[in-house]
């Protein structure tokens, strides 16, 4: 007899109950069944039944005052963030003390090493009170006295400062007119070049002591002048009385009378000075009440040389034996275009282009001192001047038929710098012969080498790759190599090995005709005629005047390092502000710094009106 009964782990039970087995041997298999019913995994519901209700596990929370996180979370965060932290802190300790090797910047070029020093002659030649940062330690105050003795009739009185011409004190206001508005050209180009140079601030000194001198020399408050004065000092060496020639003293000694020189119808004078505030105005233009000041200047100067026309020399010994002019004419386009450029007025624009004024300036016909740019001769660097105007801005009528001509004149000028045409010798060593052998050849040469350095900047800045020279056509990096080496002559590549830029390499000149450097500082007032000892001297000067271009080589490459021959060894600032825009051309990367397109056009309003704006939408 069997029963069957519900086994509680799910499966039917057998109980046989005619079984004959003892108590012993149930047991038995009853203990055998447990095992083989606990070998079996349980699912919940089985679980349930055996554990009963199970207790549930509280979780755990962290408030953080605007927000409750579970503590889990908070832990692993905090964790990550504090882990972070640590492996941050061990990257930025070994990234501190592992050595690092820095690329260091290239070593500054000859040019920009050569425009550190061509800019301090200036600070030699100052006239008046030094300022405390001079830095020409040979240097003192001087010649305090400039106009305040003078029997001449001049309204003016206060005549100190400026800057002393070259080797001598003469204080000639028409090339150093021209020698400030080269500066300022320069800066206005090549801003970016001179401020890596590490140099803006001390060539916008520069030429700032000279404009605030030039304003000094005529009423400048006023619309409307009649005399202005030319220059102060004299170098009349048959006079008995002692004067800036006949003597030999340091400028800081001279115990004479200075006479100042007026003129009152030096038309290429005032036009030159008219340039040089206008063309600064420019350079100070940040400094409005200063820059405005300048322009009033200029259209002052400007209306003075256009109402009382003639030359400065007329008349003037001194100005006629050492700095004698032309004519008027090419003074007129270049201040014309520098004060359009300074105003934006299109009356001084309509001047300097018009036909008329440009034939009298000789841009029609050629001569052999044609494209030879100098304190005289303005043309040239005036037709580049208003090149530029075309090439960026293209005015159109009526300007365009003169500027184009300008144009054209540009273009034959840099092709008669080149070596494969025969306007100019050349000496065998190389140096262009733009003066055709005269003495002193290098300041001719160095405003060359800027004008063709410029006017390659300008084209490349015109996405144009060169010129016509002819049915020949020749890229911007000719031009500049012709620079490049005429610069590079005076720098030392000649056949004498002789840098004619004092203090640039170790062989240069020693022996410069120039009074302040040739007498030693050493509290001895040396008289007129006393001081000539040192002029005598066969011992280098005391005093190295550094950054003086000397005149130069003569048309065979020879040299003498002579201080009494001044066709070879005495510098002017004429010739150093040329030289100083040419090395700041040349200088650092051409590919990175390029010219200033756009100051230049600052005050110059649209060439053409603007559109009106267009018709409001028809409503019916």
């Amino acid at each position: 007899m069997s029963m069957y009964g519900r086994d509680p782990w799910g499966g039917p039970l057998e109980i046989n109950t005619a079984d004959s087995a003892t108590d012993d041997d149930r047991s038995r298999n009853l203990n055998e069944l447990d095992r083989a019913a606990l070998s079996r995994p349980l699912d919940e519901t089985q679980q349930s039944w055996l554990l009963g209700p199970g207790e549930q596990k509280k979780k755990r929370y962290v408030d953080l005052g605007c927000i409750i996180v579970s503590r889990k979370i908070f832990i692993w965060t905090v964790g990550t963030i504090l882990a972070a932290a640590f492996i941050v802190g061990i990257i930025t300790v070994i990234v501190k003390n592992v050595p690092r090797h820095h690329k260091r910047p290239p070593p500054p070029d000859n040019y920009t090493i050569a425009l550190h020093k061509a800019l301090m002659f200036f600070n030699a030649q100052k006239s008046g009170k030094l300022p405390r940062h001079n830095n020409v330690s040979w240097r003192g105050n001087s010649c305090l006295n400039d106009g305040k003795s003078d029997k001449s009739g001049a309204v003016l009185k206060d005549l100190v400062g400026g800057y002393y011409d070259a080797g001598d004190s003469i204080k000639f206001h028409f090339p150093k007119a021209f020698a400030m508005t080269m500066l300022s050209w320069s800066v206005i180009e090549y801003s970016a070049k001179y401020e890596a140079a590490g140099e803006l601030n001390h060539v916008k000194d520069i030429i700032k002591w000279g404009t605030d001198y030039f304003l000094k020399t005529f009423n400048s408050t006023s619309d409307t002048i009649s005399q202005l004065v030319a220059q102060v000092g004299s170098g009349d060496t048959s006079s008995t009385d002692p004067n800036d020639h006949s003597c030999w003293m340091r400028p800081e000694d001279i115990d004479y009378q200075r006479p100042v020189t007026v003129c009152s119808s030096c038309s290429d004078l005032a036009a030159e000075m008219a340039a040089a505030l206008a063309s600064a105005s420019i350079v100070f233009k940040d400094n409005k009440v200063y820059s405005k000041k300048l322009v009033h200047g200029a259209e002052t100067l400007w209306k003075f040389a256009r109402n009382q026309r003639g030359s400065y020399t007329a008349g003037a010994v001194d100005a006629a034996t050492f700095y004698n002019s032309s004519m008027y004419w090419d003074e007129f386009v270049w201040g014309g275009a520098w004060l359009y450029y300074a105003t934006g007025n299109q009356s001084y624009l309509y001047l300097a282009s018009h036909p008329t004024l440009a034939k009298h300036a000789g841009a029609f016909w050629g001569g052999p001192d044609y494209g030879v740019l100098s304190w005289d001769n303005k043309l040239t660097g005036a037709q580049v001047l208003l090149t530029r105007l075309r090439l960026f801005l293209s005015p159109g009528y009526p300007y365009e038929q003169t500027l184009k001509t300008y144009h054209n004149q540009t273009s034959i000028v840099m092709c008669s710098y080149l070596p494969y045409f025969t306007s100019f010798n050349r000496t065998r060593g190389g140096l262009i012969q733009l003066n055709h052998g005269r003495p002193q050849p290098l300041q001719y040469v160095a405003n060359a080498a800027f004008l063709a350095t410029l006017f390659s900047d300008y084209l490349d800045a015109a996405d144009t790759p060169g010129w016509y020279c002819g049915p020949n056509f020749y890229s911007t990096d000719v031009l500049r190599k012709f620079a490049e080496t005429q610069i590079d002559y005076i720098l030392g590549k000649n056949p004498r090995r002789m840098s004619y830029l004092v203090g640039f390499g170790n062989h240069y000149p020693k022996h410069v005709h120039h009074r302040g450097a040739s007498i030693p500082k050493n509290k001895i007032k040396y008289s007129c005629k006393g001081g000539y000892k040192w002029r005598d001297s066969k011992k280098p000067n005391p005093n190295t005047v550094i950054g003086a271009m000397v005149a130069g080589p003569d048309k065979h490459d020879g040299f003498h390092d002579v201080r009494t021959n001044y066709n070879y060894t005495e510098p002017t600032i004429a010739g150093n502000a040329g030289l100083v825009a040419a090395l700041v051309a040349l200088s650092g990367d051409r590919t990175t710094t390029k010219i200033d397109k756009n100051t230049i056009f600052s005050a110059v309003p649209p060439m053409f009106p603007t559109p009106p704006p267009p018709p409001a939408p028809w409503k019916p």
